[in-house]
C-alpha cells in the first residue's frame, strides 16, 4: 500500500494485484469505442441531428464548460467526451443500421453496465466531493451517476433558486432530497413525524449531512462522527463543558433520531421514559407516565436537570440549572 495526506484527509493507493482487475474495467469502459475502430468526428458532427438535444445540453452547467469555454483536450471534445467517439454511430445512421451500443447512451433502457457510465464521469469528477466514490455505499450497489443527476437538461425546479446560488450540482435544492427518499422510504417516512429536520420545508437537503458520493465515515455522513455533523449546525451543543453528560458525547443518536420523532426534539422516546433508561428508579421513585407525577409534568426531568448537554457551572454536576 501506499499512504499519502491531500487536504488534510488520509488517501491510500492500492499498488498491488489486487487493483488490476478494477483498473481493467475501467479502461475497458472508456476504450470501448476506440477498439471498435471509432474516431472522434467533432461536435459540429452531432449537431447535424442532435441541435434540440444540444441546446438543452448548453444551458446545464456542465454544458456551459464542454460547449462555451473548454479548459482541457478532452473537453474540448464536447459531446463526445462523454459518448464516445462518435464514427461508427455516425456510419451507423447513414448506413440505416441499428445505433445500438455505438455510443455510450447514459439511458436505463440501453441496457449499458453503471461503471461504464461512470468511467466516463469520472474522467473529470474523481476529486473533492467524489473521492471516495470508489467502493462507496452507493457505487458498490451499481448506482449510476446519472440516477440521479441530470446531464442533458436543466432540472425543471433548478430555474426557481436564486441567482447567487453558485452550485454547480444538477438537481435543484428540493429535488435533490427527493433523489435520496426514492431510495430511503423508511427515511421518507420519518421526515413525516411531527417533530423532524425541515428537509421536507427544502431548508435542508440530505446533502447537509451526508456525501452521496462516499466518505470515510459511517451512513456517509460528512462529519467525521455523528456528533462533528450535528456540530455542523447545534455548534452550542459542542462544549467543552465542565460536567459532560456521558451518552451526549458518545452519539447525539443515543437520545435523537435524527430524521424525525413522534416526540419533542427528536427525541427517540419520550420522557421521563427515556431518561429512565439509564437512570434507574430508584432515586426518583415514580411511574413513568402518571399524570400526578412531578416527572411527567411540563419537561419531565429536564424541570430540574435542563442542561443535559452539559454543564459548566461549578455546582452543575447533576446538570442542574
Amino acid at each position: 500500500m501506499r499512504w499519502g495526506v491531500t487536504s488534510g484527509r488520509v488517501w491510500s493507493i492500492a499498488a498491488n494485484a489486487a487493483a488490476a482487475p478494477v483498473l481493467l474495467l475501467i479502461c475497458a469502459a472508456l476504450g470501448r469505442a476506440e477498439s471498435n475502430g471509432a474516431t472522434y468526428v467533432g461536435t459540429d458532427e452531432c449537431l447535424t441531428c442532435h441541435q434540440q438535444q444540444a441546446e438543452e445540453f448548453a444551458a446545464t452547467a456542465m454544458g456551459k464548460v464542454l460547449m462555451k469555454s473548454p479548459r482541457t483536450d478532452a473537453e474540448r471534445r464536447g459531446c463526445e467526451a462523454c459518448h464516445g467517439p462518435g464514427s461508427r454511430h455516425v456510419e451507423a445512421v447513414q448506413a440505416g443500421e441499428d445505433v445500438a451500443g455505438t455510443l455510450l447512451a447514459f439511458r436505463p433502457d440501453a441496457g449499458e453496465p453503471a461503471f461504464e457510465q461512470n468511467a466516463a464521469c469520472l474522467q473529470c469528477h474523481e476529486q473533492g466531493g467524489q473521492a471516495y466514490w470508489r467502493g462507496s455505499a452507493h457505487e458498490t450497489r451499481g448506482l449510476a451517476c446519472v440516477s440521479c443527476h441530470s446531464v442533458m437538461a436543466r432540472s425543471p425546479e433548478r430555474g426557481q433558486l436564486a441567482k447567487s446560488d453558485s452550485r454547480t450540482a444538477l438537481t435543484a435544492r428540493r429535488a435533490a432530497s427527493e433523489i435520496c427518499l426514492g431510495c430511503h422510504p423508511n427515511e421518507r417516512a420519518q421526515l413525516q413525524r411531527p417533530s423532524h429536520h425541515p428537509i421536507r420545508e427544502g431548508k435542508l437537503t440530505c446533502a447537509n449531512c451526508h456525501n452521496p458520493h462516499g466518505t470515510v465515515t459511517e451512513a456517509l455522513l460528512k462529519g467525521f462522527s455523528v456528533n462533528e455533523t450535528c456540530y455542523q449546525c447545534h455548534a452550542e451543543k459542542r462544549g467543552p463543558f465542565l460536567w459532560e453528560h456521558p451518552p451526549v458525547r458518545e452519539s447525539c443518536l443515543n437520545c435523537h433520531d435524527a430524521h424525525g420523532s413522534i416526540n419533542e426534539w427528536l427525541l427517540k422516546v419520550k420522557q421521563p421514559r427515556l431518561c429512565q433508561l439509564c437512570h434507574m428508579e430508584s432515586t426518583h421513585a415514580a411511574s413513568p407516565f402518571d399524570a400526578r407525577s412531578r416527572f411527567v409534568f411540563n419537561r419531565s426531568c429536564a424541570n430540574c436537570h435542563p442542561l443535559v448537554h452539559g454543564s459548566n457551572h461549578p455546582s452543575g454536576v447533576r446538570l442542574q440549572r
